[in-house]
């Protein structure tokens, strides 16, 4: 059995060894930062840029393909071979089904052996003629004989055939995704039916409404910002193709279309948030709408010089929800801020002026 003095003993010898661990501890992270000396905060920043403010008008709208095509068989005849499935990307030119040739290739050799036949009784009939009268026939007497013989219908027949037997093979008519295949090997089909959907994902629409009193203000050709729910975060460019004439009597709003490129991700029939160009201000001093701020009923931002955040009280002029200019003093005529001049969009809704600020990446500063 231990003696009662000795378990004393190394009880506090663990003891003074954790008192030197915490004051080694204390002593090491005092000289990272001196007693007394302020906390730095962590804010984002952005700079202050030159630049056209683009003033815009926000909507909604529906995305179109600008080309859906239900193909149909244009010749009956029996399904041979289906080259595509559902959800396939295909090619202008691309084949995506085949009918049985056969059938087609004896209507065309059998309207070929029509027409010659037809051309037989013709020159059989001419040559007569050529012997009773020992003239050559008329014009007006070949033109005759030409349509007893039954010529141009044979003629007709054959191009048909030839039509058909080149339509034995379904192709796609531009590129695209296939949406539906509706055919089977070895279904028999006739002309018209429904052969296959494609649909066009890399030019796309968007015919958004507007109301009237905006419609003067938009821009064609104009550059249009497209969010969708599939893209959180993201915005796809577009253009205003045109503004449409007519204003819809009930609901006072006009149609833009807006064109775009597809991108894999957006889809037609998706519901996107559209923001037109309507004015673009040239040569502006611009900052984020959300470095904005008010202090006394007054806009002022907060710049960052030499590691400290300075306020400064400013015009603010027009904004589009996203970016903002800053005018000149109206009674100096002074710019408080110049371009590559640091401006802070978070953190600093709290701060005060001169308060020592340490700039981060927007993650650092919401963890």
């Amino acid at each position: 059995m231990r003696h009662p003095t000795l378990l004393l003993l190394a009880v506090m010898t663990l003891a003074a060894c954790d008192k030197a661990t915490d004051a080694e501890i204390a002593a090491r992270d005092s000289t990272d930062v001196p007693a007394g000396a302020p906390l730095a905060l962590p804010v984002v920043g952005q700079e202050v840029t030159r630049g056209d403010l683009i003033l815009s008008v926000t909507t909604r709208g529906e995305i179109k393909s600008e080309a859906t095509a239900m193909l149909k068989a244009e010749a009956a005849g029996t399904v041979l071979e289906v080259f595509v499935r559902p959800g396939d990307r295909v090619r202008r030119g691309q084949a995506l089904v085949r009918l049985d040739p056969e059938p087609l290739q004896l209507a065309l050799e059998k309207a070929e052996a029509a027409l010659n036949a037809a051309r037989i009784n013709y020159r059989v009939e001419i040559d007569v003629d050529s012997i009773a009268s020992g003239q050559p026939p008329s014009n007006a007497r070949r033109e005759f004989v030409t349509a007893k013989a039954g010529i141009p219908t044979a003629e007709v027949n054959l191009r048909e055939a030839k039509l058909n037997l080149e339509r034995s093979v379904i192709h796609a008519p531009f590129d695209g995704v296939l949406e539906s295949v509706k055919v089977a090997v070895g279904e028999r089909i006739g002309a018209g039916q429904e052969i296959a959907q494609v649909v066009d994902l890399l030019n796309l629409r968007i015919e958004a409404r507007v109301y009237e009193q905006d419609l003067p203000i938009l821009r064609p050709n104009g550059e249009a910002r497209i969010s969708v729910a599939a893209l959180p975060g993201r915005t796809v460019p577009g253009r205003i193709a045109a503004v449409l004439p007519l204003v819809d009597s009930a609901s006072r709003a006009g149609t833009a279309v807006v064109r775009l490129r597809g991108d894999g991700v957006l889809r037609p029939g998706m519901y996107a948030d559209v923001e037109l160009e309507a004015t673009r201000l040239p040569d502006r001093i611009i900052v984020p709408d959300r470095a904005v701020i008010e202090r006394d009923g007054r806009p002022m931002v907060f710049v960052v010089r030499d590691g400290r955040a300075k306020w400064e009280y400013v015009n603010a002029g027009r904004s589009n929800g996203r970016q903002r200019e800053i005018l000149p003093d109206s009674a100096t005529g002074v710019q408080p801020l110049q371009p590559g001049d640091t401006v802070l969009i978070d953190g600093h809704l709290t701060l005060v002026h001169d308060a020592l600020v340490r700039l981060v990446a927007r993650r650092e500063n919401e963890q």
